[in-house]
């Protein structure tokens, strides 16, 4: 990596041009960067810096070696390109132009350049017709809308769009900008190999622009494509990997390269949202908490990916907390489809599901696209028992991004629910081949393979073994695997899993029937076996217990003693391959 003052300069440019050109989400980031970039210690103190998280308790959770500002052994970056601009453009028309832009008069923009041919005017003017387009056909969306919220209106703007940047390209009179926008063109009419070849040509050119490098994340679907990828070696590369290896579910390389990235970006807000949603992914819940707490703590009117906080919230049942952050996101800003969602976990877990419904619709209203709203809205109609409204909600979340394995699951659970098991294998397969690490998916495969319709009870062992290999945190893969093997005759294995299961509830401290279950099943299984001590530990532990199993235990140790003492007994009896 380039030395801090180098990237602190190259943001600072970056920042005025994709202001200059109309594109504030990337200057939005860039600059979010820039102030994320630690200063040195020996000229800064901590009265005149902003932030002084270099030594908190995240930055020591994940940073666990020192990471250099220097390049690492075997990689060099290539020099920072310089964007030349060109000498064609009138600045009144430009500026008029703009003024119109950010006003959100895009046709009116475009006018005002129909003569510029200055690479900066062309932009502008193509882009601005390109958002025309787009803000027309949402509007089509909404008045053409059909039964299931689908509409097939296109943006009108895209034909004559790739046909002139096309030209442009070819003649060698398109800057990184118009790159871009040609491979945003490419990629809606379909496009996708030569839009990735196009965005690959703007971020080589011009790697400031965190927009292409969005877009470009979106095409990369497979390992092998993000493989394939001519990148030069800048250090937004290594944002860009971050990035694409957490849509991969590649999350402990993604977490590897933002542990590097802290390096030099130690302060960044974005990077430590980044880590925060690689350890969501990977169930890490207390650690989620962690950071977010920080970031709202430096942060303070944050909505941007706040919506994941409250989904650790209502996993972990923290009422007060949820209440006090959809207070606080309602406050700051409640017309964000983030701020809705939060809202909506807050009634979910009060139990008010027909409310909750409301805010995630008014979060789609916000943003039809918002993913999140559609999975949790699904997760409300399954409560709700409104199975058909569920399978909806799933569909349209898997439409927007297929990946989603908690729309993959969500739509198994539907399914489940209305009693068609292979219908619900089907997805719980597809959202187990995206999230294989997850128990619960696994658990839910094997509990259809043990239906009526199916009794697959082979394949559901061998999920009951995945999961339990998948840190089974509702401690259900387990138990259900000994009652599984104990049910197809296989009391060696049956034994060893109850052992298991009985050893974790030991650990964990938890009592109950499973308890109760597993110590008579062990009991009856070593008295088989003629291991009679064994078998009497149990039955005594099962002898401070009231109720039936309290007789069976006695019964076992009468016919043990019988046994011991040479005299049968009516008490002693084999072993069953089913001893409930």
């Amino acid at each position: 990596m380039s030395s801090k003052e180098s990237c602190r300069s190259e943001l600072r440019i970056a920042i005025r041009q994709l202001s200059d050109r109309c594109l504030y989400s990337a200057s939005k980031w860039a600059a979010e960067q820039l102030v994320g970039i630690e200063h040195d210690p020996v000229k800064f103190t901590p009265s005149n810096t902003r932030f002084q998280r270099g030594s908190s308790s995240i930055r020591r959770k994940y940073k666990t070696h020192d990471v250099t500002v220097t390049p690492i052994a075997g990689v060099s970056y290539v020099a920072t390109p310089v964007m030349e601009e060109d000498g064609l453009v009138d600045d009144d028309f430009y500026l008029q132009a703009k003024a119109y832009f950010d006003c959100r008069e895009y046709k009116r923009a475009a006018h005002v350049l129909r003569d510029q041919n200055g690479r900066k005017s062309v932009f502008l003017r193509c882009y601005a017709l390109y958002l025309a387009g787009e803000k027309r056909k949402e509007e089509e969306m909404i008045e053409l809308e059909g039964p299931l919220g689908k509409s097939d209106a296109v943006n009108r703007e895209l034909v004559s769009l790739e046909r002139e940047l096309s030209t442009l390209r070819n003649n060698g009179k398109i800057d990184p900008f118009g790159l871009y926008l040609y491979g945003l063109v490419l990629k809606q009419k379909g496009s996708e190999n030569l839009a990735r070849t196009v965005l690959v040509e703007s971020v080589n050119s011009y790697p400031w622009n965190w927009n292409v490098w969005t877009e470009l994340q979106s095409l990369c679907k497979t390992v092998d494509i993000l493989n394939s990828l001519n990148l030069n070696s800048h250090w937004m590369k290594d944002f860009f990997l971050a990035s694409v290896y957490q849509e991969l579910r590649m999350h402990n390389d993604s977490l590897s390269k933002y542990e590097y990235l802290l390096g030099t970006f130690g302060n960044s807000n974005y990077i430590q949202a980044q880590i925060a949603k690689a350890q969501y992914s990977l169930r890490e819940f207390d650690q989620v908490e962690a950071i977010f707490e920080e970031l709202l703590s430096n942060d303070p009117y944050r909505v941007e990916d706040m919506d994941m906080y409250s989904n650790v919230l209502y996993a972990k049942e923290c009422f007060s907390a949820l209440s006090y952050l959809a207070h606080r996101v309602f406050l700051t800003d409640k017309y964000r489809p983030e701020s809705c969602c939060i809202i909506g976990n807050y009634y979910s877990l009060k139990g008010q599901h027909e409310k909750a419904v409301v805010y995630f619709r008014r979060a789609l209203k916000l943003n039809k696209n918002f993913l999140s709203a559609w999975t949790l809205m699904g997760h409300e109609f399954v409560e709700m028992k409104n199975t058909p409204a569920a399978v909806d909600a799933y569909r349209r979340a898997v439409d927007i991004d297929p990946r989603d394995y908690r729309a993959w699951y969500g739509l198994g659970q539907a399914y489940e629910m209305m009693g068609m098991p292979l219908y619900a294998l089907h997805y719980f397969k597809k959202s187990v081949f995206l999230q294989p690490n997850d128990s619960r998916l696994w658990i839910a495969m094997a509990q259809c393979y043990e239906t009526d319709q199916l009794r697959m009870l082979d394949e559901a062992v061998k999920c009951y073994r995945r999961a339990a290999n998948c840190n089974d945190r509702e401690a259900i893969a387990l138990h259900n695997l000994a009652r599984l093997l104990s049910e197809l005759g296989r009391p060696e294995e049956a034994a060893f899993y109850y052992k298991k299961d009985l050893e974790r509830m030991e650990s964990e401290e938890r009592e109950g029937p499973k308890m109760v279950e597993a110590l008579l099943y062990l009991a009856k299984y070593y008295r088989a076996q003629k291991k009679f001590e064994e078998a009497e530990v149990y039955c005594t532990r099962l002898l401070d217990y009231t109720g039936p199993e309290r007789e069976t235990a006695k019964s076992i140790l009468r016919g043990m003693r019988t046994v011991q003492s040479g005299f049968p007994s009516m008490d002693v009896e084999h072993f069953p391959p089913n001893p409930f």
